[in-house]
C-alpha cells in the first residue's frame, strides 16, 4: 500500500450495499458518494455475487487482457472520463512504470497503484455484460476493461479464472484518500528551472527536473514564464477541442490518475456540449470533460530532440492535473504545426 496512510472507518455492510445496488439509478461512482463508500466498495460487496477478486499486478492482468480482443479500455480522473475501443497490444513491463503501446489503447502504467482488482459480470442486460476493474489503495479506480460484441467471452472466462485469488472477503482494508498538492514553486529557483528547462530532450524529463528543484508541475509553470508556459483563459481548453474537431487537426489527448495514463491519438469530430460537460462522442473514442472544474489553463512548451512539444494542460481548483492536449507526434506521421495554429488562436490568461 506504498506510503498511504490507514484510514479508519466503521467496516461497509455488504448486504447493505449490494440492496443499494439492485435499486440503484445512480452509476456505480456517484451511487458510492451518496452512500459514503469507495467505488470499490461497491464492487467488493459483490463478490460471490458477480463478482470475483482478481490478481491486481499488470504483470499479470495485462498479458490476460491483451487475449481478449476487442474491448472498451476506460480511465479517469474527477473531472474526466477517457473510453478507448481497441485491442490491447504490445505489453511492455516496467517495476516503476509499464505500458500498452498498441495502435488504439495506448497506456501509461504506475503498477504500485494496482492493488485491488475485481472481474464483475451484470446478466442485468443493463450495460456491458463483462468487466475488469482495478482500483489504488484507498479505493480509487485506476483502470477498467469492458467487454464489447466482438470481445472473445471464452479467454475472458479462462483469463478470470487464471487471476482469481480466491479470496470471498466482501470487504475492503483501504488506505486514507491523498490530499491533491497545490501548486508547488520555488521562486528563487526560477533562472535555474529555466536554465535546466531549456536543455530538455524529451518531454519524459520535466518530472525529473521539477522533483529535483523540489517544485510540482502546476507551480513550474508559475514561475517558468514564456516561452516555457503561458497561461491561458479557463476557456481555451474548450476552444481548443471545438478547433481541433473543426478542423480536422490530430492530437493527442491524456487523461489519467495516480495509477494509469491513457491517451488518444488523432483525430476526433463529434462534440456535444451536455450541461457541464463537453463530450467527444466518436465511434471509438468518448471524451466527458467537465469543463466547470477547469480552473486554469496553461499553454506548454518544451523542447525536445524532434522539436519543440506543444501541449495545452488544464487543472481545477485544487491544482489537480484534469487533462492535456498534445499535437500529434507519432514516428513518421507527425503532424503538430496544426495544432500550433489552434494554440494561437487560443485566448491569454
Amino acid at each position: 500500500m506504498g506510503l498511504d496512510a490507514p484510514l479508519s472507518r466503521p467496516t461497509p455492510d455488504a448486504a447493505r450495499l449490494r440492496a443499494a445496488l439492485a435499486d440503484a439509478t445512480l452509476r456505480p461512482r456517484d451511487l458510492a458518494k451518496t452512500l459514503g463508500v469507495t467505488e470499490a466498495d461497491l464492487i467488493a460487496a459483490q463478490v460471490g455475487h458477480g463478482a470475483t477478486r482478481i490478481n491486481a499486478h499488470p504483470d499479470r492482468l495485462m498479458p490476460v487482457v491483451c487475449t481478449l480482443g476487442e474491448v472498451m479500455a476506460l480511465t479517469r480522473n474527477d473531472s474526466a472520463v477517457h473510453e478507448r475501443t481497441g485491442t490491447y497490444d504490445a505489453w511492455h513491463s516496467g517495476d516503476h512504470a509499464a505500458m500498452i503501446l498498441g495502435p488504439e489503447i495506448d497506456l501509461r502504467i504506475f503498477p504500485k497503484h494496482w492493488v485491488h482488482a475485481f472481474a464483475l459480470r451484470n446478466d442485468t442486460g443493463k450495460g456491458p455484460a463483462r468487466s475488469l476493474q482495478v482500483f489504488d489503495a484507498t479505493g480509487g479506480a485506476v483502470h477498467k476493461v469492458f467487454s464489447r460484441d466482438a470481445t472473445d467471452l471464452d479467454a475472458w472466462d479462462r483469463g478470470v479464472a487464471a487471476l482469481a485469488t480466491g479470496d470471498m472477503g466482501n470487504t475492503l482494508y483501504l488506505a486514507a484518500p491523498v490530499p491533491t498538492e497545490g501548486a508547488k514553486a520555488r521562486p528563487e529557483k526560477a533562472e535555474e528551472l529555466r536554465e535546466a528547462w531549456s536543455k530538455m530532450t524529451d518531454t519524459h524529463q520535466f518530472l525529473t527536473l521539477v522533483s529535483r528543484l523540489k517544485m510540482n508541475r502546476l507551480g513550474a509553470y508559475r514561475i517558468a514564464g514564456a516561452p516555457f508556459a503561458v497561461p491561458l483563459v479557463p476557456r481555451a481548453l474548450n476552444d481548443a477541442l471545438i478547433a481541433c474537431a473543426a478542423d480536422a487537426v490530430p492530437g493527442m489527448i491524456f487523461v489519467g490518475n495516480r495509477g494509469c495514463i491513457q491517451i488518444h491519438s488523432g483525430r476526433f469530430e463529434t462534440l456535444k456540449e451536455m450541461g457541464p460537460w463537453q463530450n467527444i462522442l466518436d465511434t471509438r473514442f468518448n471524451l466527458h470533460l467537465r469543463l466547470d472544474h477547469v480552473a486554469y489553463v496553461w499553454l506548454v512548451e518544451k523542447p525536445t530532440r524532434r522539436g519543440p512539444a506543444l501541449s495545452i494542460e488544464a487543472f481545477d481548483a485544487d491544482g489537480a492535473l484534469i487533462v492535456q492536449m498534445f499535437g500529434y507526434r507519432k514516428e513518421g506521421q507527425e503532424d503538430t504545426e496544426a495544432f500550433a495554429r489552434v494554440c494561437d488562436g487560443l485566448a491569454r490568461g
